[in-house]
């Protein structure tokens, strides 16, 4: 599996997770003294997606036009 492919099914896996969340919110909650926190939680996908992005736009070609001139 290439870096493209891999970093696609990532952000795709993110993408499924917060259209979850986005269509079924939950409450944040606490247990055993931790705090779960759904908002955290959401940030946290939106991170990675984002991370993707930038990493799948660095892997695009680009191309660099000059000119010289004398």
């Amino acid at each position: 599996m290439s870096d493209r492919d891999q970093l696609q099914t990532i952000r795709s896996q993110a993408l499924a997770q917060l259209v979850e969340l986005r269509a079924n919110p939950k409450p944040s909650y606490k247990i055993d003294g931790q705090n779960v926190s759904w908002e955290s939680y959401i940030r946290s996908l939106q991170d990675t997606i984002d991370w993707c992005d930038e990493k799948l736009i660095g892997l695009d070609p680009f191309e660099v036009q000059t000119r010289g001139v004398t």
